[in-house]
């Protein structure tokens, strides 16, 4: 049987998507989470982590005046934990190439669009004003363009009629935290690839 795959989570918040992943993984998921790294002191995902047992390295503001001198830490931290795979989880600073060239094509991150569609930090709003009747979550690989990576996995979320802001939030989220975790499985069984034309495929 083939080790787990080793991730490290970056994350800025709540986050939901890493106690997805931790719930996964206590489920069967072939991962372990062997750090995760908060940009903000007063993340309540600090407590998830904690919780179950992950290190956590916590930054602040002052710590990203220099972003590639952050990245360089974060990419040390992860390095000296064995993560093979990065996990973006809500974590809201822009990667710098010191990360990306740490973990070529190696790291993941959740948008809450159907990339190219509704880029950047406000997608799920964007999307909402705009009165689109399907909008979804891409997982993708990052790289220097913002939302821009190679798409992994994409999953549509239908606009019903008579939602607010509040419940196309709530069915966003319940697919990212069900598409999280089978991305992860496909990595960790092997079966996604990246091809030369910077395309990803899975197979099976």
């Amino acid at each position: 049987m083939a080790p787990n795959l080793k991730i490290g989570v970056l994350l800025s918040g709540n986050g939901t998507n890493l106690q997805a992943i931790i719930d996964a993984a206590a489920a069967g998921l072939p991962v372990d989470i062997v750090a995760a790294v908060s940009s903000r002191p007063d993340a309540y995902g600090i407590e998830r982590a904690q919780a179950a047992g992950i290190p956590v390295t916590v930054l602040n503001r002052d710590a990203y005046a220099d972003p590639e001198a952050a990245d360089a830490l974060i990419a040390r931290t992860l390095h000296a934990a064995g993560a093979e795979y990065v996990v973006m989880a809500g974590y809201m600073r822009k990667l710098t190439p010191v990360m990306l060239d740490a973990f070529p094509d190696r790291v993941l991150n959740l948008h809450p669009a159907l990339l190219p569609s509704f880029k950047g930090a406000h997608a799920i709003a964007d999307a909402y004003a705009a009165g689109v009747k399907v909008t979804g979550v891409t997982v993708h690989l990052a790289n220097e363009d913002y939302d821009k990576g190679p798409i992994v996995a994409q999953e549509p979320v239908r606009v019903e009629e008579g939602w607010s802001l509040d419940d196309l939030e709530a069915a966003i989220h319940e697919v990212e935290h069900r598409l999280y975790p089978e991305v992860l499985r496909i990595i960790a069984e092997g079966r996604m690839t990246l091809g030369d034309d910077r395309r990803v495929r899975i197979a099976g």
